[in-house]
Protein backbone atom coordinates (compact mmCIF):
# COMPACT_ATOMS: atom_id res chain seq x y z
CA UNK A 1 0.00 0.00 0.00
CA UNK A 2 1.08 3.63 -0.53
CA UNK A 3 1.88 6.10 2.22
CA UNK A 4 -1.54 7.54 2.99
CA UNK A 5 -0.60 9.75 5.94
CA UNK A 6 -1.09 13.02 4.00
CA UNK A 7 -4.73 12.15 3.27
CA UNK A 8 -7.73 12.77 5.52
CA UNK A 9 -11.08 11.02 5.43
CA UNK A 10 -14.36 12.93 5.72
CA UNK A 11 -17.25 10.76 6.91
CA UNK A 12 -20.90 11.42 7.64
CA UNK A 13 -23.59 8.95 8.73
CA UNK A 14 -27.28 8.78 7.94
CA UNK A 15 -28.78 6.64 10.70
CA UNK A 16 -32.30 5.27 10.27
CA UNK A 17 -33.95 4.45 13.61
CA UNK A 18 -37.18 2.46 13.52
CA UNK A 19 -39.50 3.70 16.28
CA UNK A 20 -41.10 0.98 18.37
CA UNK A 21 -44.68 2.20 18.19
CA UNK A 22 -47.39 -0.44 18.04
CA UNK A 23 -48.88 1.02 14.87
CA UNK A 24 -47.35 2.61 11.79
CA UNK A 25 -46.65 6.29 11.26
CA UNK A 26 -49.81 7.16 9.29
CA UNK A 27 -52.13 4.20 9.87
CA UNK A 28 -53.24 1.74 12.57
CA UNK A 29 -51.59 -1.24 10.80
CA UNK A 30 -49.43 -3.34 13.15
CA UNK A 31 -45.63 -3.02 13.36
CA UNK A 32 -45.07 -6.54 14.78
CA UNK A 33 -41.84 -8.11 13.54
CA UNK A 34 -41.54 -11.64 12.19
CA UNK A 35 -45.15 -12.26 11.20
CA UNK A 36 -46.22 -13.77 7.87
CA UNK A 37 -45.23 -11.55 4.92
CA UNK A 38 -47.73 -8.94 3.75
CA UNK A 39 -50.10 -9.36 6.70
CA UNK A 40 -49.60 -5.82 8.09
CA UNK A 41 -50.63 -3.70 5.15
CA UNK A 42 -53.76 -1.68 4.45
CA UNK A 43 -55.06 0.85 1.89
CA UNK A 44 -53.17 3.75 3.53
CA UNK A 45 -49.84 1.91 3.40
CA UNK A 46 -50.47 1.16 -0.26
CA UNK A 47 -51.61 4.70 -1.04
CA UNK A 48 -54.89 3.59 -2.62
CA UNK A 49 -57.23 6.30 -3.99
CA UNK A 50 -59.46 7.89 -1.37
CA UNK A 51 -57.18 7.12 1.61
CA UNK A 52 -55.77 9.77 3.95
CA UNK A 53 -52.71 9.39 6.21
CA UNK A 54 -53.03 10.54 9.84
CA UNK A 55 -49.88 11.17 11.90
CA UNK A 56 -49.36 8.84 14.88
CA UNK A 57 -48.98 11.17 17.91
CA UNK A 58 -46.55 8.79 19.63
CA UNK A 59 -44.23 9.01 16.63
CA UNK A 60 -44.02 12.78 17.09
CA UNK A 61 -43.37 12.39 20.83
CA UNK A 62 -40.59 9.82 20.27
CA UNK A 63 -39.02 11.89 17.50
CA UNK A 64 -38.98 15.06 19.62
CA UNK A 65 -37.53 13.23 22.62
CA UNK A 66 -34.78 11.76 20.43
CA UNK A 67 -34.05 15.23 19.06
CA UNK A 68 -33.79 16.70 22.55
CA UNK A 69 -31.49 13.88 23.72
CA UNK A 70 -29.21 14.61 20.75
CA UNK A 71 -29.05 18.33 21.60
CA UNK A 72 -30.95 19.29 18.44
CA UNK A 73 -33.04 22.44 18.13
CA UNK A 74 -36.64 21.33 17.60
CA UNK A 75 -38.52 23.46 15.09
CA UNK A 76 -41.72 25.24 16.08
CA UNK A 77 -43.16 24.37 12.65
CA UNK A 78 -42.33 21.52 10.27
CA UNK A 79 -44.05 19.66 7.45
CA UNK A 80 -44.10 16.40 5.50
CA UNK A 81 -43.06 16.03 1.86
CA UNK A 82 -43.39 13.39 -0.81
CA UNK A 83 -40.12 11.89 -2.05
CA UNK A 84 -40.77 10.40 -5.49
CA UNK A 85 -38.95 7.28 -6.58
CA UNK A 86 -39.91 3.97 -8.08
CA UNK A 87 -38.74 0.75 -6.50
CA UNK A 88 -40.51 -2.58 -5.86
CA UNK A 89 -40.38 -2.21 -2.05
CA UNK A 90 -42.21 1.16 -2.13
CA UNK A 91 -45.94 0.41 -2.54
CA UNK A 92 -47.04 4.01 -3.23
CA UNK A 93 -44.10 4.83 -5.55
CA UNK A 94 -43.34 7.72 -3.20
CA UNK A 95 -42.17 7.98 0.39
CA UNK A 96 -43.59 10.44 2.91
CA UNK A 97 -40.57 12.14 4.44
CA UNK A 98 -39.38 15.65 5.41
CA UNK A 99 -37.23 17.72 3.09
CA UNK A 100 -36.63 21.44 3.60
CA UNK A 101 -38.44 21.82 6.94
CA UNK A 102 -37.31 18.92 9.15
CA UNK A 103 -38.35 18.34 12.74
CA UNK A 104 -34.99 19.32 14.25
CA UNK A 105 -31.59 20.68 13.25
CA UNK A 106 -28.11 21.55 14.48
CA UNK A 107 -27.28 19.21 17.38
CA UNK A 108 -24.33 17.15 18.56
CA UNK A 109 -23.35 13.91 20.24
CA UNK A 110 -20.17 13.33 22.25
CA UNK A 111 -18.45 9.97 21.88
CA UNK A 112 -15.46 8.39 23.58
CA UNK A 113 -12.97 6.67 21.28
CA UNK A 114 -10.95 3.85 22.80
CA UNK A 115 -8.46 2.00 20.62
CA UNK A 116 -5.87 -0.53 21.71
CA UNK A 117 -2.45 1.01 22.17
CA UNK A 118 -3.77 4.59 21.90
CA UNK A 119 -4.87 7.24 24.36
CA UNK A 120 -8.67 7.42 24.67
CA UNK A 121 -10.21 10.69 23.56
CA UNK A 122 -13.61 12.39 23.48
CA UNK A 123 -15.04 13.87 20.30
CA UNK A 124 -18.13 15.99 19.75
CA UNK A 125 -19.75 15.03 16.45
CA UNK A 126 -22.23 17.48 14.95
CA UNK A 127 -25.71 16.40 13.87
CA UNK A 128 -27.15 18.20 10.87
CA UNK A 129 -30.81 17.23 11.26
CA UNK A 130 -33.39 14.71 12.38
CA UNK A 131 -36.52 14.14 10.36
CA UNK A 132 -39.47 11.76 10.45
CA UNK A 133 -40.38 9.48 7.57
CA UNK A 134 -41.97 6.16 6.73
CA UNK A 135 -39.97 3.01 6.07
CA UNK A 136 -40.07 1.07 2.80
CA UNK A 137 -40.84 -2.62 2.49
CA UNK A 138 -38.26 -5.38 2.21
CA UNK A 139 -37.08 -7.27 -0.85
CA UNK A 140 -36.20 -10.92 -0.31
CA UNK A 141 -33.88 -12.22 -3.00
CA UNK A 142 -34.55 -15.91 -3.57
CA UNK A 143 -33.40 -18.75 -5.81
CA UNK A 144 -29.83 -17.56 -5.41
CA UNK A 145 -27.29 -19.02 -7.79
CA UNK A 146 -23.59 -18.63 -6.93
CA UNK A 147 -22.64 -17.55 -10.45
CA UNK A 148 -25.77 -15.86 -11.78
CA UNK A 149 -27.06 -14.33 -8.51
CA UNK A 150 -30.72 -14.31 -7.45
CA UNK A 151 -33.19 -15.67 -9.99
CA UNK A 152 -36.16 -13.73 -8.60
CA UNK A 153 -37.17 -11.46 -5.72
CA UNK A 154 -40.16 -11.36 -3.38
CA UNK A 155 -41.43 -8.26 -1.61
CA UNK A 156 -42.77 -8.06 1.94
CA UNK A 157 -44.66 -4.85 2.74
CA UNK A 158 -44.97 -5.50 6.49
CA UNK A 159 -42.20 -2.99 7.16
CA UNK A 160 -43.64 -0.37 4.78
CA UNK A 161 -45.05 2.58 6.69
CA UNK A 162 -43.25 1.90 9.99
CA UNK A 163 -42.07 5.16 11.56
CA UNK A 164 -38.44 6.15 11.13
CA UNK A 165 -36.25 8.90 12.49
CA UNK A 166 -33.43 9.66 10.08
CA UNK A 167 -30.48 11.23 11.92
CA UNK A 168 -27.95 12.91 9.63
CA UNK A 169 -24.54 13.70 11.09
CA UNK A 170 -22.29 16.53 10.00
CA UNK A 171 -19.11 15.47 8.14
CA UNK A 172 -17.10 15.54 11.38
CA UNK A 173 -16.05 11.88 11.49
CA UNK A 174 -12.53 10.99 10.40
CA UNK A 175 -12.03 7.26 11.01
CA UNK A 176 -13.94 4.00 10.84
CA UNK A 177 -13.63 3.68 14.62
CA UNK A 178 -15.23 7.10 15.15
CA UNK A 179 -18.06 6.16 12.77
CA UNK A 180 -18.68 2.89 14.59
CA UNK A 181 -18.66 4.52 18.02
CA UNK A 182 -20.99 7.31 16.86
CA UNK A 183 -23.51 4.73 15.60
CA UNK A 184 -23.14 2.77 18.86
CA UNK A 185 -23.88 5.87 20.91
CA UNK A 186 -26.96 6.64 18.80
CA UNK A 187 -28.23 3.13 19.55
CA UNK A 188 -27.51 3.42 23.29
CA UNK A 189 -29.36 6.74 23.36
CA UNK A 190 -32.54 5.54 21.62
CA UNK A 191 -32.58 2.42 23.79
CA UNK A 192 -32.31 4.53 26.94
CA UNK A 193 -35.17 6.68 25.70
CA UNK A 194 -37.24 3.57 25.01
CA UNK A 195 -38.14 4.85 21.53
CA UNK A 196 -36.47 1.96 19.66
CA UNK A 197 -34.97 -1.43 20.42
CA UNK A 198 -32.06 -0.59 18.09
CA UNK A 199 -31.91 -4.22 16.95
CA UNK A 200 -29.68 -4.13 13.90
CA UNK A 201 -30.32 -7.78 13.04
CA UNK A 202 -34.02 -6.99 12.57
CA UNK A 203 -33.35 -3.73 10.72
CA UNK A 204 -34.51 -1.48 13.57
CA UNK A 205 -31.34 0.55 13.17
CA UNK A 206 -29.53 0.91 9.84
CA UNK A 207 -26.72 3.19 8.73
CA UNK A 208 -25.71 4.66 5.39
CA UNK A 209 -22.13 5.95 5.36
CA UNK A 210 -20.90 8.83 3.17
CA UNK A 211 -17.13 8.87 2.66
CA UNK A 212 -14.69 11.06 0.77
CA UNK A 213 -10.99 11.78 1.16
CA UNK A 214 -8.96 14.98 0.77
CA UNK A 215 -5.34 16.10 0.88
CA UNK A 216 -5.20 17.33 4.46
CA UNK A 217 -7.65 19.11 6.80
CA UNK A 218 -7.74 22.39 4.87
CA UNK A 219 -8.36 20.94 1.41
CA UNK A 220 -11.82 21.01 -0.22
CA UNK A 221 -14.03 17.95 0.24
CA UNK A 222 -13.54 15.21 -2.30
CA UNK A 223 -16.24 13.31 -4.22
CA UNK A 224 -18.27 11.32 -1.73
CA UNK A 225 -19.36 7.72 -2.00
CA UNK A 226 -22.32 6.28 -0.09
CA UNK A 227 -22.22 2.79 1.41
CA UNK A 228 -25.78 1.59 2.01
CA UNK A 229 -27.46 -0.29 4.84
CA UNK A 230 -24.67 -1.10 7.27
CA UNK A 231 -26.23 -3.47 9.81
CA UNK A 232 -23.45 -3.98 12.37
CA UNK A 233 -20.92 -1.73 14.08
CA UNK A 234 -17.99 -3.89 12.99
CA UNK A 235 -19.22 -3.66 9.37
CA UNK A 236 -19.37 0.14 9.66
CA UNK A 237 -15.77 0.32 10.86
CA UNK A 238 -14.41 -2.18 8.34
CA UNK A 239 -16.33 -0.70 5.41
CA UNK A 240 -15.08 2.81 6.25
CA UNK A 241 -11.48 1.68 6.62
CA UNK A 242 -11.61 -0.26 3.35
CA UNK A 243 -13.28 2.55 1.39
CA UNK A 244 -10.84 5.16 2.71
CA UNK A 245 -7.89 3.08 1.50
CA UNK A 246 -9.61 2.36 -1.83
CA UNK A 247 -10.28 6.01 -2.59
CA UNK A 248 -6.77 7.14 -1.65
CA UNK A 249 -5.26 4.42 -3.81
CA UNK A 250 -7.42 5.49 -6.78
CA UNK A 251 -6.28 9.10 -6.41
CA UNK A 252 -2.65 8.14 -5.87
CA UNK A 253 -2.75 6.16 -9.11
CA UNK A 254 -4.20 9.07 -11.06
CA UNK A 255 -7.79 7.76 -11.12
CA UNK A 256 -11.14 9.43 -10.45
CA UNK A 257 -13.79 8.79 -7.78
CA UNK A 258 -17.40 8.86 -8.96
CA UNK A 259 -20.38 9.82 -6.81
CA UNK A 260 -22.02 6.44 -6.43
CA UNK A 261 -23.75 4.05 -4.06
CA UNK A 262 -21.73 1.02 -2.98
CA UNK A 263 -22.50 -2.05 -0.88
CA UNK A 264 -20.36 -3.77 1.75
CA UNK A 265 -19.61 -7.40 0.93
CA UNK A 266 -19.10 -9.05 4.32
CA UNK A 267 -17.83 -12.31 2.82
CA UNK A 268 -15.15 -10.63 0.70
CA UNK A 269 -14.53 -7.75 3.12
CA UNK A 270 -14.78 -5.07 0.44
CA UNK A 271 -17.16 -2.49 -1.02
CA UNK A 272 -18.57 -2.89 -4.51
CA UNK A 273 -20.43 -0.53 -6.84
CA UNK A 274 -24.22 -0.68 -6.89
CA UNK A 275 -25.39 2.38 -8.86
CA UNK A 276 -24.60 6.04 -9.53
CA UNK A 277 -25.87 8.27 -6.71
CA UNK A 278 -29.04 10.26 -7.18
CA UNK A 279 -29.24 13.94 -6.24
CA UNK A 280 -32.11 15.50 -4.27
CA UNK A 281 -33.54 16.94 -7.50
CA UNK A 282 -34.04 13.40 -8.81
CA UNK A 283 -36.63 12.77 -6.09
CA UNK A 284 -38.89 15.69 -7.09
CA UNK A 285 -39.87 16.57 -3.52
CA UNK A 286 -43.07 18.52 -2.92
CA UNK A 287 -45.20 19.14 0.22
CA UNK A 288 -47.55 16.27 0.96
CA UNK A 289 -51.06 17.60 0.21
CA UNK A 290 -52.74 15.14 2.60
CA UNK A 291 -50.80 16.13 5.73
CA UNK A 292 -50.97 19.54 7.35
CA UNK A 293 -48.04 21.36 8.98
CA UNK A 294 -46.97 20.36 12.49
CA UNK A 295 -46.72 22.85 15.35
CA UNK A 296 -44.84 21.97 18.54
CA UNK A 297 -45.34 24.32 21.46
CA UNK A 298 -42.61 25.32 23.88
CA UNK A 299 -44.69 23.96 26.77
CA UNK A 300 -44.99 20.53 25.14
CA UNK A 301 -41.24 20.41 24.44
CA UNK A 302 -40.53 21.20 28.10
CA UNK A 303 -42.83 18.39 29.25
CA UNK A 304 -41.08 15.87 26.99
CA UNK A 305 -37.63 17.18 27.99
CA UNK A 306 -38.39 16.56 31.68
CA UNK A 307 -39.34 12.96 30.86
CA UNK A 308 -35.89 12.19 29.41
CA UNK A 309 -33.84 9.68 31.45
CA UNK A 310 -30.23 10.23 32.46
CA UNK A 311 -28.36 9.40 29.25
CA UNK A 312 -25.47 6.91 28.91
CA UNK A 313 -22.75 9.55 28.41
CA UNK A 314 -23.69 11.23 31.69
CA UNK A 315 -23.84 7.89 33.50
CA UNK A 316 -20.35 6.94 32.28
CA UNK A 317 -18.87 10.16 33.63
CA UNK A 318 -20.71 9.75 36.95
CA UNK A 319 -19.52 6.17 37.37
CA UNK A 320 -15.89 7.24 36.92
CA UNK A 321 -15.95 10.49 38.94
CA UNK A 322 -18.36 9.55 41.74
CA UNK A 323 -18.16 5.75 41.98
CA UNK A 324 -14.47 5.33 41.15
CA UNK A 325 -15.00 2.80 38.35
CA UNK A 326 -12.59 2.37 35.47
CA UNK A 327 -13.58 3.83 32.11
CA UNK A 328 -14.00 0.31 30.75
CA UNK A 329 -16.35 -0.83 33.53
CA UNK A 330 -18.35 2.39 33.25
CA UNK A 331 -18.86 1.76 29.52
CA UNK A 332 -19.93 -1.86 30.04
CA UNK A 333 -22.46 -1.05 32.77
CA UNK A 334 -23.93 1.99 31.02
CA UNK A 335 -24.36 0.14 27.72
CA UNK A 336 -27.82 -1.10 28.75
CA UNK A 337 -30.22 1.00 30.81
CA UNK A 338 -31.62 -1.97 32.76
CA UNK A 339 -28.12 -3.06 33.77
CA UNK A 340 -27.22 0.51 34.74
CA UNK A 341 -30.36 0.89 36.85
CA UNK A 342 -29.76 -2.47 38.58
CA UNK A 343 -26.16 -1.46 39.37
CA UNK A 344 -27.15 1.96 40.71
CA UNK A 345 -29.90 0.52 42.90
CA UNK A 346 -27.42 -2.03 44.31
CA UNK A 347 -24.99 0.76 45.23
CA UNK A 348 -27.85 2.81 46.70
CA UNK A 349 -28.59 -0.16 49.01
CA UNK A 350 -25.11 0.15 50.50
CA UNK A 351 -22.93 -2.08 48.32
CA UNK A 352 -19.37 -1.04 47.41
CA UNK A 353 -19.53 0.34 43.85
CA UNK A 354 -16.45 -1.49 42.54
CA UNK A 355 -17.57 -4.81 44.02
CA UNK A 356 -21.08 -4.29 42.66
CA UNK A 357 -19.61 -3.52 39.24
CA UNK A 358 -17.55 -6.74 39.29
CA UNK A 359 -20.53 -8.90 40.25
CA UNK A 360 -22.88 -7.29 37.74
CA UNK A 361 -20.53 -7.28 34.73
CA UNK A 362 -19.00 -10.69 35.36
CA UNK A 363 -21.05 -13.27 37.25
CA UNK A 364 -24.56 -11.89 36.71
CA UNK A 365 -24.06 -11.02 33.02
CA UNK A 366 -22.43 -14.43 32.55
CA UNK A 367 -25.43 -16.19 34.10
CA UNK A 368 -27.90 -14.19 31.97
CA UNK A 369 -26.02 -14.94 28.76
CA UNK A 370 -25.72 -18.64 29.56
CA UNK A 371 -29.46 -18.83 30.21
CA UNK A 372 -30.47 -16.42 27.40
CA UNK A 373 -32.12 -14.01 29.81
CA UNK A 374 -32.17 -10.22 30.04
CA UNK A 375 -31.94 -7.90 33.05
CA UNK A 376 -35.70 -7.39 32.90
CA UNK A 377 -36.11 -11.12 33.58
CA UNK A 378 -33.61 -11.20 36.46
CA UNK A 379 -35.26 -12.36 39.70
CA UNK A 380 -32.34 -11.30 41.90
CA UNK A 381 -33.08 -7.92 43.48
CA UNK A 382 -30.55 -5.11 44.09
CA UNK A 383 -31.39 -5.50 47.82
CA UNK A 384 -30.22 -9.11 47.88
CA UNK A 385 -27.12 -8.48 45.78
CA UNK A 386 -26.13 -5.62 48.09
CA UNK A 387 -26.69 -7.88 51.12
CA UNK A 388 -24.46 -10.59 49.62
CA UNK A 389 -21.69 -8.09 48.78
CA UNK A 390 -21.80 -6.67 52.29
CA UNK A 391 -21.55 -10.19 53.74
CA UNK A 392 -18.33 -10.67 51.74
CA UNK A 393 -16.98 -7.29 52.93
CA UNK A 394 -17.69 -8.22 56.56
CA UNK A 395 -16.02 -11.65 56.17
CA UNK A 396 -19.28 -13.47 56.86
CA UNK A 397 -18.87 -15.45 53.63
CA UNK A 398 -16.01 -15.82 51.17
CA UNK A 399 -16.11 -14.82 47.51
CA UNK A 400 -15.99 -18.52 46.65
CA UNK A 401 -19.11 -19.25 48.70
CA UNK A 402 -20.82 -16.22 47.16
CA UNK A 403 -20.20 -17.58 43.66
CA UNK A 404 -21.62 -20.94 44.69
CA UNK A 405 -24.85 -19.50 46.08
CA UNK A 406 -25.40 -16.85 43.38
CA UNK A 407 -27.32 -19.13 40.95
CA UNK A 408 -29.71 -20.12 43.73
CA UNK A 409 -30.15 -16.46 44.75
CA UNK A 410 -30.96 -15.59 41.14
CA UNK A 411 -33.40 -18.47 40.68
CA UNK A 412 -35.23 -18.15 44.00
CA UNK A 413 -34.71 -14.48 44.91
CA UNK A 414 -34.21 -15.23 48.60
CA UNK A 415 -32.15 -13.43 51.23
CA UNK A 416 -28.45 -14.36 51.07
CA UNK A 417 -28.25 -14.26 54.86
CA UNK A 418 -31.15 -16.68 55.16
CA UNK A 419 -29.61 -19.05 52.60
CA UNK A 420 -26.20 -18.96 54.28
CA UNK A 421 -27.75 -19.67 57.69
CA UNK A 422 -29.85 -22.54 56.32
CA UNK A 423 -26.86 -24.21 54.66
CA UNK A 424 -24.31 -23.43 57.36
CA UNK A 425 -22.05 -21.62 54.90
CA UNK A 426 -20.87 -18.81 57.17
CA UNK A 427 -17.11 -18.26 57.12
CA UNK A 428 -14.97 -19.78 59.86
CA UNK A 429 -13.21 -16.74 61.31
CA UNK A 430 -11.89 -17.88 64.68
CA UNK A 431 -8.37 -19.25 65.18
CA UNK A 432 -9.51 -21.96 67.57
CA UNK A 433 -11.44 -23.69 64.77
CA UNK A 434 -8.73 -23.36 62.11
CA UNK A 435 -5.56 -24.17 64.10
CA UNK A 436 -6.43 -27.85 64.78
CA UNK A 437 -6.89 -28.43 61.04
CA UNK A 438 -3.56 -26.72 60.29
CA UNK A 439 -1.83 -28.97 62.84
CA UNK A 440 -3.33 -32.03 61.14
CA UNK A 441 -2.09 -30.88 57.73
CA UNK A 442 1.43 -30.25 59.02
CA UNK A 443 1.51 -33.75 60.55
CA UNK A 444 0.19 -35.37 57.36
CA UNK A 445 2.56 -33.58 54.94
CA UNK A 446 6.05 -33.50 56.52
CA UNK A 447 7.87 -33.46 53.15
CA UNK A 448 5.95 -30.41 51.94
CA UNK A 449 6.54 -28.69 55.30
CA UNK A 450 10.30 -29.25 55.02
CA UNK A 451 10.36 -28.10 51.41
CA UNK A 452 8.53 -24.91 52.38
CA UNK A 453 11.04 -24.24 55.16
CA UNK A 454 13.86 -24.84 52.67
CA UNK A 455 12.61 -21.99 50.47
CA UNK A 456 9.77 -23.39 48.34
CA UNK A 457 7.35 -20.79 49.63
CA UNK A 458 4.90 -21.40 46.78
CA UNK A 459 3.82 -24.50 48.71
CA UNK A 460 1.82 -22.14 50.91
CA UNK A 461 -0.82 -22.32 48.18
CA UNK A 462 -0.92 -26.11 48.53
CA UNK A 463 -1.64 -25.87 52.25
CA UNK A 464 -4.26 -23.15 51.76
CA UNK A 465 -5.97 -25.34 49.18
CA UNK A 466 -5.97 -28.35 51.53
CA UNK A 467 -7.34 -26.21 54.35
CA UNK A 468 -10.14 -24.87 52.16
CA UNK A 469 -10.96 -28.39 51.04
CA UNK A 470 -11.28 -29.56 54.66
CA UNK A 471 -13.45 -26.60 55.62
CA UNK A 472 -15.50 -26.77 52.37
CA UNK A 473 -14.30 -23.31 51.43
CA UNK A 474 -15.53 -21.71 54.63
CA UNK A 475 -12.22 -20.75 56.25
CA UNK A 476 -11.42 -17.03 56.28
CA UNK A 477 -8.68 -16.81 53.59
CA UNK A 478 -6.78 -13.97 55.27
CA UNK A 479 -6.79 -15.66 58.66
CA UNK A 480 -5.91 -19.02 57.08
CA UNK A 481 -2.88 -17.53 55.31
CA UNK A 482 -1.71 -15.77 58.46
CA UNK A 483 -1.99 -18.86 60.69
CA UNK A 484 -0.38 -21.17 58.09
CA UNK A 485 2.62 -18.83 57.68
CA UNK A 486 3.09 -18.71 61.43
CA UNK A 487 2.94 -22.48 61.81
CA UNK A 488 5.05 -23.35 58.76
CA UNK A 489 7.82 -20.93 59.73
CA UNK A 490 8.29 -22.42 63.21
Amino acid sequence: MNNFESWEAVIGLETHVQLNTKSKIFTSASTAFGDEPNTHIDPVVCGLPGTLPVLNETVLEYAVKTSLALNLKVAEHCKFDRKQYFYPDLPKNYQISQFDEPLAENGWLEVEIIEKGKEPYFKKIGIERLHMEEDAGKLVHSGSDRLAGSKYSLVDYNRAGIALCEIVSKPDIRTGKEASEYASEIRRTVRYLGVSDGNMQEGSLRCDVNISVRKGPNAPFGTKVEIKNMNSFSAIQKACDYEIDRQIEVYENGGEIFQETRLWDEAKQLTKSMRLKEGSSDYRYFPDPDLGPIEITKAQKEIWFKELPELPSKKRKKYVSEFGLSGYDARVISDEINMANFFEETVAKGADAKLASNWVTSDIVGYLKANKLSFTELMLTPDNLAEMINMISKNIISGKIAKEILPELIQKNISPKKLVDEKGLAMISDSSSILPIINELITEHPNEVQAFRNGKTKLLGFFVGQLMKRTKGKADPKLANKLLREKLNI
